[in-house]
């Protein structure tokens, strides 16, 4: 009898409710593992100030969709758990918020070593995201090359970056004019806390899909207007 070759699809990519509440999580583990548990008070300070019926919403939304997190720890028992209708802008936008209460109450408490714990759950968030890239390249029976980086990337390509991208032998270069995270962080004059993300996000989003990935990024949206990256990776790593 001959079977029939079924060819596998490419996995879904993660909402941003889903992408909202790991962040929050690997920063909030950060920040626990850094300064204990009295630092739960500034975590809660945080998402107090963003608005526990947002952080309800993104709670609910992406543990329907099976992402475990710690969001729901810091939410108050008597708000509903209920879903609000939002527009793709907004679901963006509120990822930078949160991202940026919950930062700014951790570095005024804690200064440049809340700094570093920040960029560490930023750091551990991005590796882990890349490794399910690279599984996700796996699932279609592809390895973990420059190629197929973007192709498997696991956050949907939204209207709302204004980028270009060029492919070249062993290179990827990136120019990015328009981000709604850094337009978000501008806007509530949130740069300081927003860049420690910038900053760590794709490097580690890189090495956690190849370990040998190198990335140059020394120009960002928050401060000099664009972002440019050049993804290195040559074709005889793995």
């Amino acid at each position: 009898m001959v079977q029939k070759h079924t060819e596998r699809k490419p996995l879904p990519v993660l909402s941003m409710y889903r992408i909202t509440a790991r962040l929050f999580t690997h920063v909030e583990k950060s920040v626990i593992a850094s300064f204990g548990d009295e630092a739960a008070n500034k975590v809660e300070q945080g998402v107090s100030r963003f608005g526990h019926d947002l952080a309800q919403n993104i709670s609910v939304r992406a543990a329907e969709e099976g992402e475990v997190h710690n969001l729901d720890k810091y939410i108050p028992e008597d708000v509903e758990k209920k879903k609000l209708e939002q527009d793709e802008a907004t679901v963006y936008s509120q990822m930078a918020k949160l991202f940026g209460q919950v930062t700014k109450a951790v570095v005024d408490e804690y200064g440049e070593k809340g700094k570093d714990a920040v960029r560490e759950g930023v750091r551990t968030f991005g590796e882990a995201r890349g490794k399910g890239i690279a599984a996700r390249a796996a699932h279609l029976g592809q390895d973990n090359t420059i190629e197929n980086y973007l192709s498997n990337y696991d956050m949907a390509r939204s209207e709302l970056f204004d980028m270009e991208t060029e492919h070249y032998p062993e290179v990827i270069e990136q120019t990015f004019t328009k981000c709604p995270f850094g337009q978000q962080w501008a806007d509530d004059d949130m740069g300081e806390y927003g860049i420690l993300y910038c900053e760590m996000i794709d490097p580690s989003i890189a090495r956690g899909y190849n370990k040998d990935f190198e990335v140059d990024h020394d120009q960002y949206v928050l401060r000099e207007g664009v972002c440019e990256f050049k993804f290195k990776l040559k074709k005889t790593n793995r």
